[in-house]
């Protein structure tokens, strides 16, 4: 029989007690920590006491008469608003992964856990609104908190028009899809050049509350008073889709495609290979000046191919679910460059598109004239080039005058029997090859289960 050393076995038993009141005394104080936590909730109203904290009062107070506030809208950037880090919140950079969207996100470690606080509801100055970051535990004086999460959009042209809305909030769904659609945004801040803005048109609206399955909140700030707003969480978006590899554009539309489809109630059944060919009209600027021939030529040429459906949509008379709705059945969208091609997206994967345009647009226009090349590359479909309308209303300057673009930006479009003919047949034999390969034409994306994988 060994021996056994007593003394040995005292110090293992004495080590092994001692370790168990170190483990009791630590579970002790995690279960204190959390009863107290439970019976003191954070008290989001009450800012000045926002967060329990051991750091002296004085240390607290110091840091909150330091929160500094920069205007929104950084003048001296003017000349390049758009450029880096913009002239909307210039101190701050950019969060961007290769090929996703650029974002800032408050708090995060780029902004050493800091709030974002905005502070100003000027509508007309952007100059005259500001912004701060400031530690949770010390926010400024006076500042309401605001719980959940915040969208905070800068948009440069107009929330209203459905392609610069568009364009302005599509980053917003690249990063929700980024999280898994998992994080829904509480209220919404929307900048135009730092002034506020109050609302989102119809159309970008309506696309929005489907995409994030609820109601858009707009927030005025009104309710803080002449204090800042200091936000749980934001995330801050100003350059659009820049930076965003081609690829992970698609799934964005598609997913906004899917979404859509669902809160308008539209099915994804296919279409047993018939055509569905859309000649979508606008009034006024950029009309078609004798729409029922053109109306007749693309009818007859679509009369000509086995299952080509043709149908003619007013873009102005028709809802949000509307047009979702003739996007559906749309294999060829035909339709005068103008806002209502921002619905291109809504069509099936690989659908193609035919833009009009007046008299002096490519000389003078700029490269906006391209934007619906773009967004069709983008979503997946196939930009089958523009006609270009050479006659047109009289400039009394050179026609190279960039004068003459006030007067062409709102011409109404003619037409060319032949040429629009054979085009429509070009393309007609093209998405009819197709259709033969295919036993029903639809997207991928228009299953009933929307894809929010990253």
């Amino acid at each position: 029989m060994p021996h056994i050393h007593t003394h040995h076995l005292l110090k293992t038993h004495h080590n092994t007690h001692n370790l168990s009141v170190f483990i009791i005394f630590i579970l002790f104080i995690a279960f204190f920590t959390f009863f107290t936590i439970l019976i003191n909730p954070i008290n989001i109203n009450n800012p000045n006491k926002s967060i329990p904290t051991t750091i002296p009062d004085h240390i607290i107070h110091k840091l909150r008469l330091s929160v500094t506030f920069l205007p929104l809208k950084d003048l001296r950037f003017s000349h390049i608003p758009l450029q880096g880090h913009t002239w909307f919140m210039s101190s701050l950079y950019d969060t961007h992964q290769q090929g996703q969207v650029q974002f800032q996100k408050f708090p995060s470690q780029s902004s050493q856990n800091r709030l974002l606080c905005l502070m100003g509801r000027d509508t007309h100055d952007g100059s005259w609104n500001s912004y701060a970051l400031a530690w949770p535990d010390a926010l400024p004086y006076n500042s309401t908190f605001m719980p959940g999460l915040t969208f905070v959009s800068y948009n440069h042209y107009s929330y209203e028009n459905l392609w610069h809305g568009l364009s302005a909030l599509v980053p917003f769904v690249a990063w929700h899809r980024m999280n898994n659609c998992s994080r829904r945004p509480a209220r919404w801040v929307l900048y135009h050049w730092g002034e506020l803005r109050l609302g989102l048109g119809p159309w970008v609206r309506s696309l929005m509350e489907a995409t994030f399955d609820g109601p858009v909140n707009v927030e005025g700030l009104g309710g803080a008073g002449d204090g800042p707003v200091c936000f749980e969480e934001a995330v801050v978006m100003r350059h659009n889709e820049g930076g965003m590899w081609r690829e992970k554009r698609m799934e964005v539309y598609d997913l906004m495609r899917c979404k859509a489809r669902i809160y308008c109630g539209v099915g994804s059944e296919g279409r047993d290979g018939s055509i569905g060919m859309t000649l979508f009209l606008r009034r006024g600027a950029r009309s078609f000046k004798n729409q029922s021939v053109v109306e007749e030529i693309f009818r007859r040429e679509c009369g000509k191919v086995e299952g080509c459906r043709f149908m003619v949509a007013h873009s102005n008379n028709l809802t949000f679910c509307d047009q979702v709705k003739v996007m559906s059945k749309t294999d060829i969208l035909i339709s005068p460059h103008g806002a209502q091609l921002t619905n291109l997206f809504l069509m099936d994967r690989n659908s193609s598109v035919m833009e009009f345009f007046p008299k002096g647009w490519l000389k003078l226009a700029g490269v906006g004239q391209y934007v619906y090349h773009w967004i069709a590359s983008w979503s997946g479909m196939n930009h089958h080039g523009a006609w270009r309308d050479p006659n047109g209303d009289h400039c009394p300057y050179n026609e190279d005058d960039r004068r003459c673009m006030s007067i062409y930006k709102s011409g109404r479009i003619g037409h060319n029997r032949t040429y629009f003919a054979e085009w429509a047949r070009n393309v007609l034999a093209l998405v009819n090859s197709t259709k033969m390969v295919q036993t029903s034409f639809k997207s991928t994306s228009s299953s009933p289960i929307c894809n929010c994988a990253s």
